[in-house]
């Protein structure tokens, strides 16, 4: 891998992307890019307004219903997104430079964890275009009837800050695939990559219209998006106070359907038969990786009695020496955090695990040590003696900060696993494998891992149960969030 502190940041222009073309905004107004890991401004960006969005979404109108992308046979469709993920991964570099300067993860996990699964993802995408079968129904007759699956329409991609570049690749892959156009509100935060992947889609020949990138605020840019009378869909990751916002402005607006994939409090579930090496290590990555800032981030890890002491001694010690620091430095193990907002609330969780009687073993305090002083580091932490109902066990803190609870037997530790509001992933440390698959058809989550935890393909769907979200995003379950169904009825002669 490339030293990334030899390369130079290839920023994109301070454009919005419209109908095709790099323009200015409506009205003039930026936003300001940094660099958690330095406080340094990177660049400005357009702040959009409902004017700006309501350019984009009638663009992507056109585009759906009368432009060349509603015309173009599905194979072309899918050469066309194949060639998008072919021209990000060659840029792999190049585009994770730029995500980890604005985001602050490390280099390294910008193109692991976040630049190359996208790309991987519009590939797969690009394989379904032209495999969206109708059916024909065997209903009584005499009728010939079949079902057709369409296209949705305009979607709204409304894109987080924590893995910019591939959850942004996990909404255009099956809009994309399906026949849909789309209007991407990157985060403010981290606009940076949506807006260089907009402008390879002109490199790569997608029509006017079909792809389009409104940077700004959630209000007024998003709300407007959600608002927007001609947006079919909104495809949302983040959080659930966001959703709920998003659900009612769908309510006043036109009903609009919604894919939502929210927060988590993933449960890491450890018998005493484990094995121990290779859990402890799962169960650091499981929470340090990208900072914790993960929506599935197994940020509860539940160990038997019987292990308790032995296991989180050893996970402690693992947390002791995690290297924090330059996101561009290859030795990093882990980056800045996203913003001084977030670096607060996490902040705030910590103090909440002390005073509600959570013993501190590790970390618990912002990381000021040399140059980090000028950024947003986080020293990775861990709390013991941790007790189900605490806030730091309860409610998703989105930072390097594990909590670490005891169970008696294996129905203790179900009902602490599910004894949250969330259902997003789990999983399950045992040698036992039959007892681990009993113990997964209770855990209430869309994704159960036994004996690995955070493993992705792009062929199985992610998404949760409860408040962690609807619908699903990957494999070919994906799709249908971007289909709607008709059913054609054909009488026949009845004396045929």
């Amino acid at each position: 891998m490339t030293d990334a502190r030899s390369l130079t940041p290839q920023l994109p222009a301070a454009k919005l992307l419209i109908d095709g073309q790099l323009v200015d905004p409506v009205e003039a107004g930026t936003l300001t890019v940094t660099n958690p890991a330095t406080g340094e401004k990177i660049c400005d960006v357009p702040s959009a307004t409902g004017a700006d969005v309501d350019k984009a979404v009638k663009a992507a109108r056109r585009a759906f219903e009368s432009g060349p992308w509603s015309k173009m046979n599905p194979s072309e469709r899918g050469k066309l997104i194949r060639k998008l993920s072919d021209l990000l991964w060659q840029r792999r570099e190049e585009f994770a430079l730029v995500e980890s300067m604005n985001n602050g993860k490390t280099f390294r996990q910008a193109i692991t964890g976040d630049v190359a699964p996208g790309a991987a993802t519009l590939s797969y995408f690009a394989d379904w275009a032209n495999k969206i079968t109708g059916e024909v129904l065997p209903v009584d007759g005499p009728f010939l009837t079949y079902c057709l699956k369409e296209p949705v329409g305009v979607v709204g991609a409304i894109v987080p800050w924590n893995y910019p570049t591939c959850l942004l690749c996990w909404k255009l892959g099956p809009a994309l695939a399906s026949g849909c156009t789309v209007v991407v509100k990157p985060s403010e935060l981290t606009p940076l990559t949506a807006l260089k992947l907009g402008a390879l889609a002109l490199e790569a020949g997608f029509p006017p219209g079909v792809l389009n990138v409104v940077t700004g605020y959630g209000d007024p840019a998003g709300e407007a998006l959600a608002r927007h009378p001609d947006v079919d869909k909104i495809s949302f990751t983040g959080s659930g106070r966001t959703a709920r916002r998003l659900l009612q402005a769908s309510a006043n607006s036109n009903l609009k359907k919604l894919t939502l994939e929210l927060g988590g409090k993933s449960p890491q579930i450890v018998l005493p038969d484990a094995d121990f090496a290779t859990a402890v290590e799962a169960c650091f990555w499981g929470i340090f990786s990208n900072k914790g800032e993960i929506c599935n981030a197994g940020s509860r890890v539940l160990v038997h009695e019987k292990a308790y002491d032995a296991f989180v001694g050893q996970l402690t010690e693992r947390a002791k020496k995690m290297r924090v620091g330059d996101p561009l430095d290859a030795a990093t193990e882990m980056g800045a955090q996203i913003s001084p907002r977030q670096l607060e609330t996490i902040l705030s969780y910590v103090d909440s695990g002390k005073r509600q009687g959570a013993k501190l073993l590790v970390g618990g305090e912002r990381d000021t040590q040399g140059t980090k002083a000028k950024g947003l580091f986080m020293q990775p932490t861990i709390f013991g003696d941790v007790q189900p109902e605490m806030k730091i066990a309860q409610e998703e803190i989105f930072g390097p900060v594990l909590s670490c609870i005891r169970f008696r037997d294996e129905a203790h530790a179900l009902e602490i696993a599910n004894g949250t509001q969330y259902g997003l992933a789990a999983s399950i440390w045992t040698r036992d494998v039959a007892k681990a698959h009993a113990m997964a058809r209770k855990v209430k989550s869309g994704v159960v891992w036994i004996n690995c935890f955070n493993e992705f393909d792009d062929a199985a769907p992610f998404g949760g149960y409860k408040e962690s979200g609807w619908g699903r995003d990957l494999s070919h379950h994906a799709l249908e969030g971007y289909l709607q169904y008709k059913a054609v009825w054909t009488k026949l002669p009845a004396d045929l």
